[in-house]
């Protein structure tokens, strides 16, 4: 396979693999691109690789941005901004991880905590309670094993993956 077939089909399929993990496809096509080149971008540069319009550029950078896997850089004597993702898988699947949860989960806690406070005696309303209740204590064990993980300096999971790939 050629460079720029292996590259076309890497790019489509992160944009596709983006849109199933709640992110939408030209932000993930835009993070893959940012990921694989050797170089920092311009919006030009990444608008005509992915032949995109400088909104649909402009947005996507701007949420890659808010999540912390992409950064601006600057060059001396050039007015263009340019960018690059985070280069170290670990530190950008821990940035990833605590913005997820930031979005997702920490919104859901308070939600199942709130609707545990429910009044009532009859049978609907106490399964109502007990189900919210477990619910509530599952994801917020669930949240504080990835609060775990995500501060570990080294990602042991990466690590015992690899072992176990080796």
């Amino acid at each position: 396979m050629k460079y720029k077939e292996a590259k076309g089909k890497f790019l489509q399929t992160w944009g596709a693999l983006g849109s199933q993990w709640g992110v939408n496809k030209t932000m993930a096509q835009i993070h893959a691109l940012l990921m694989i080149s050797g170089e920092a971008l311009s919006m030009e540069d990444i608008m005509e690789e992915l032949q995109i319009s400088r909104g649909n550029a402009s947005m996507n950078l701007r949420g890659l941005i808010d999540w912390g896997i992409i950064h601006k850089e600057y060059k001396p004597g050039e007015r263009r901004e340019y960018f690059r993702a985070e280069q170290d898988i670990d530190a950008m699947a821990r940035k990833i991880a605590i913005e997820r949860s930031r979005r997702e989960i920490k919104p859901a806690i308070q939600v199942l905590k709130e609707v545990q406070e429910v009044e009532g005696t009859n049978e609907e309303e106490l399964k109502f309670k007990e189900k919210t209740s477990e619910l509530y204590e599952f994801v917020a064990k669930a949240d504080t094993m990835l609060e775990k993980v995500v501060n570990q300096k080294e990602n042991w999971i990466t690590k015992t993956i690899l072992k176990l790939m080796s």
